[in-house]
């Protein structure tokens, strides 16, 4: 399945504002809640429909619902950035909170906290992962979902920005995944970090940047 970049003015100007050192953590944040309404929106296009019938104040209609039951499990912490975005097109849906973070020096992802219950109640996950660096936390994200008992095609990855080697990596470990990329950078560095890239996401949606 190919990785769907989404190309639209307004993301990658939004995008451009993201990457600036001289963006403030209010218009970090303001962004990217901007770029993940557009992924969402995007990413729910094929989503299946259910009708039934209404009335106006004018008189009678047919309308139409969104049939699967749509569940949001943002990565902390970065995830929850983009948490509010897709709750207000799926007011609604659940939202499963999954703790991992990257070890420094092995780069290897680390679950620290889950909140899946025991069996899932929804057929649809959307996978908030705001940063895709090398891939491997969203990997290990996929396989607590897919583990959980969500098959892989049922789960929508959507991210603000990817490396387009840790973008292939989850896409050959999860051939079955949709992907949903507002932006992809071609480089990744020694130490596992986009380049140019946006810097560390939590730190900076959170102000929590060190001197």
């Amino acid at each position: 399945m190919p990785i769907n970049q989404v190309n639209h003015p307004v993301v990658n100007a939004q995008l451009s504002k993201l990457r600036s050192i001289s963006s403030s953590a209010k218009d970090f944040r303001e962004g990217i809640t901007l770029i993940s309404t557009i992924l969402g929106l995007e990413a729910s296009k094929t989503l299946e429909e259910a009708t039934f019938e209404g009335t106006s104040p004018v008189g009678p209609y047919v309308g139409t619902s969104i049939k699967p039951r749509v569940g949001l499990t943002p990565v902390l912490r970065a995830g929850i950035g983009m948490t509010d975005a897709l709750l207000a097109l799926f007011p609604e849906a659940p939202v499963y909170h999954l703790g991992l973070f990257r070890e420094k020096s092995t780069l290897q992802p680390v679950e620290y906290y889950s909140k899946l219950p025991p069996q899932p109640a929804v057929d649809v996950v959307y996978l908030l992962d705001p940063l895709v660096a090398t891939g491997g936390t969203a990997c290990a994200a996929l396989s607590m979902l897919s583990d959980w008992g969500v098959p892989v095609s049922n789960i929508k990855l959507l991210c603000v920005l990817g490396s387009k080697e840790g973008l292939t990596h989850v896409q050959k470990q999860f051939p079955d995944l949709e992907i949903w990329a507002a932006g992809i950078d071609e480089t990744l560095t020694e130490r596992g970090i986009i380049f140019p890239g946006l810097g560390d996401t939590g730190d900076r949606l959170f102000n929590t940047v060190r001197a």
